[in-house]
């Protein structure tokens, strides 16, 4: 049947892909006949890996081997390609190698281009929290899938409550579909803003209590994250596509840009009316002090992917953050 590489950090999304394939190809009375995981500590992984994959399946179904965060993509020696360029071509038509890892595949590498001819490659990278639209695409996307129909404004608070986190999706939409097995309606604002765990709303009232300079307050709802186990990436994601988007919207407005919808279209914003309440939210701010606070941001992501201690390192920038927007207030 051929060959799979699957790419990208976005786990979940491309395990459900892994599922769906597995399903499809390997009959479940002979899956421990017929379906290897390979990981990358094991001797030789990749010729293993070959060798699986030329060993007709047995029974009933076909054959899948998985190759485990492979490194074939970043690096691969000659010995290596050779048996690659040897074995990929002939793979039996009822086996399949999937070949799996986060990191972007190299496009000068020869691997690359062997498995650019051969396979079907597909990404599966995390949208990143602030392309709005991608997200609420996204939604719409799996709200079709799930079979849950979804107002504008409910896939909206969805897309916003969820952010980036696919398992996260998952889950709500499978609750939104049990909610509304006998509701042919689709599901109102209100129905979502009641059942879905809204993670991220919070982390926008942390957003909140720091432009307000509230350092208790924001202190408060950081501890409260932190203790419902929100991870600290994705707690300082959501502070970074905040922040940025009010210094959009200021320096929009400092230029002269009165139109909502311009500026709503300028920041990637699918609802002009919330162009007036972020409007008030940054009045009492300038844009000096929000190109600092996206330093401190920055360098707080940069710190927690680097080992630093995630509540203290949290807190000491959540205070420094608090002062920059207390500071010198227009």
């Amino acid at each position: 049947m051929g060959i799979y590489l699957y790419w990208g950090k976005d786990d979940f999304a491309m395990a459900q892909a892994l599922d769906k394939l597995r399903q499809s190809l390997v009959d479940p009375n002979w899956a421990s006949f017929n379906y290897d995981k390979i990981s990358p500590d094991q001797p030789d992984a990749v010729i293993q890996a070959l060798n699986q994959v030329m060993t007709p399946p047995f029974g009933i179904g076909g054959r899948l081997v998985w190759l485990v965060d492979t490194t074939l993509c970043q690096q691969c020696s000659d010995n290596l390609l050779a048996e690659l360029e040897r074995t990929i071509p002939v793979i039996p038509k009822h086996s399949v190698l999937l070949l799996t890892t986060p990191h972007r595949p190299d496009p000068r590498l020869k691997s690359t281009k062997l498995l650019q001819q051969y396979a079907e490659i597909r990404e599966f990278a995390l949208i990143p929290p602030w392309k709005t639209q991608q997200l609420l695409n996204r939604v719409k996307s799996y709200s079709v899938e799930f079979g849950v129909k979804l107002t504008n404004s409910a896939a909206e608070l969805l897309a916003e409550s969820v952010s980036n986190d696919t398992r996260q999706l998952f889950n709500e939409l499978e609750k939104l579909r049990l909610y509304a097995l006998y509701d042919s309606q689709p599901l109102q604002e209100s129905t979502v803003a009641t059942l879905v765990v809204a993670n991220t709303q919070n982390t926008l009232q942390l957003a909140e209590a720091i432009r307000a300079g509230d350092g208790a307050k924001a202190l408060e709802l950081l501890a409260a994250l932190i203790n419902h186990n929100e991870p600290p990436l994705k707690i300082v994601a959501t502070l970074i596509t905040q922040f940025r988007t009010w210094l959009w919207v200021k320096l929009l407005v400092s230029e002269g840009e009165t139109d909502p919808n311009a500026i709503a279209n300028t920041i990637n914003i699918n609802n002009p009316k919330r162009v007036y309440f972020l409007k008030q939210d940054v009045e009492f701010l300038s844009p000096k002090q929000l190109i600092s606070t996206l330093r401190v941001l920055l360098e707080l992501d940069l710190n927690l992917k680097t080992g630093a201690d995630p509540l203290s390192t949290l807190q000491t920038k959540v205070i420094q953050l608090c002062e920059i927007c207390n500071s010198s207030r227009v």
